[in-house]
């Protein structure tokens, strides 16, 4: 422990740290001189001024009472904005006063891991570090939001060496929070959105998080008390954008145009989801006794990949809209007990709606929409064979 000690305070974590308790009230105080902090209060809380904040801020002594009071307030108005409801479970299968990295599939830049935030709100239990793509940190006022938010910068530009160099900072600084700090950590399976409906989590995350400690990976990995987070939405807010993205890059790389991320963002929070589901699944303790020890150290990794997988795909929750697209797209009607004749005439509505767009083939962008909403169900059937 003391040499781990050592290694982690020989590492400077300054540029992708989040706010500590001592730091959260002075940068507050900096983003109600922001207009457009004035601006979402008075859309998303009605009556509630900046001056309101202020008074309430003078109580709050740590990050998470803030958090817990007030962040509640704006995902409480986002969720009755867009949303149909959002179900919650899997807290039981966590412990107070332990940490966790919990590793989620990727539908939405910051609604996946603010529901989780949100779950622990509800629960009153503490809330959870989140490793965050740089592509959130473009503007002042976002990099105050996610630094307030225990938000860690990723950082995914630069040279090879400097690319090298940031995720051993990452991986260390992962380690520091669960290990020194006692603080959980939400991280993605995968750099980005899942764009076409597969969660799958890359063997580069682990490699990444087991950096500097590479001779056995899979005890590495087991300190850490990874954990699941399975998110599921009826309708994805930016569905139709990933569609796109993935059509367009099927011939050319994608080029992000200027205020792209952040208008995905605006889409993620605003756009219409129907109904969501968040599960926290199972601690994957007994599982690492099952990966072969004579295995190399990259099938060691490819094999907890697959475990974290299937608990993703079999604590998924299908709607409606999966099974149709489903029968839709292999022109079968396998799941056609699964929804109503109503429920289908409403989705292919929605897909044919959506599927307009002046750059992509209509029947590009319908397949690639449909893709998004049916291999969840080839992945649970995965899961259930398993």
């Amino acid at each position: 422990m003391y040499l781990c000690a050592l290694y982690f305070f020989e590492m400077d974590f300054e540029d992708i740290r989040p706010y500590t308790d001592s730091e959260f009230k002075e940068a507050y105080l900096r983003l109600t001189e922001d207009r457009r902090f004035a601006d979402a209060l008075k859309m998303c809380l009605s009556g509630y001024t900046v001056d309101d904040f202020r008074r309430d801020l003078e109580r709050f002594g740590t990050i998470e009472e803030v958090q817990v009071d007030f962040d509640k307030r704006f995902i409480d108005a986002f969720l009755a904005q867009s949303s149909k409801g959002l179900s919650l479970s899997g807290i039981e299968n966590i412990e107070s006063g332990r940490s966790y990295l919990f590793i989620g599939n990727h539908r939405d830049i910051t609604f996946d891991p603010a529901l989780l935030q949100y779950y622990f709100f509800v629960e009153r239990r503490k809330t959870s570090r989140i490793a965050m793509g740089d592509n959130l940190f473009t503007t002042p006022l976002l990099v105050e939001i996610a630094k307030l938010n225990k938000m860690i910068k990723v950082k995914r530009s630069g040279t090879l060496r400097e690319k090298l160099e940031n995720s051993k900072t990452l991986a260390a600084y992962i380690r520091h929070s669960l290990f020194m700090d006692n603080e959980s950590v939400w991280i993605a399976q995968r750099d980005g959105r899942t764009k076409d409906g597969n969660d799958q989590t890359k063997q580069g995350l682990l490699k990444m998080i087991c950096m500097g400690d590479g001779n056995n990976p899979v005890e590495t990995l087991r300190k850490m008390n990874i954990t699941p987070v399975i998110i599921s939405y009826e309708y994805e807010p930016c569905d139709w954008l990933k569609a796109r993205e993935v059509a367009i890059s099927e011939h050319q790389i994608y080029q992000k145009q200027p205020g792209e991320d952040f208008n995905s963002i605006k889409q993620g929070i605003f756009g219409q989801k129907g109904r969501i589901s968040l599960t926290i699944g199972k601690t994957l303790d007994e599982e690492f006794d099952t990966v072969p020890d004579n295995l190399p150290n990259n099938d060691k990794l490819n094999y907890v990949c697959r475990i974290i997988d299937n608990q993703i795909y079999s604590k998924y929750t299908l709607f409606p809209n999966n099974y149709i697209a489903h029968d839709i797209l292999h022109g079968d009607g396998k799941y056609e007990d699964c929804y109503t004749p109503e429920e289908k005439t409403r989705f292919e509505s929605y897909v044919e709606m959506k599927s307009h767009v002046a750059d992509v083939p209509f029947e590009k962008m319908r397949e690639n929409m449909l893709k998004i909403y049916s291999t969840p169900v080839d992945n649970h059937e995965i899961s259930t064979k398993n």
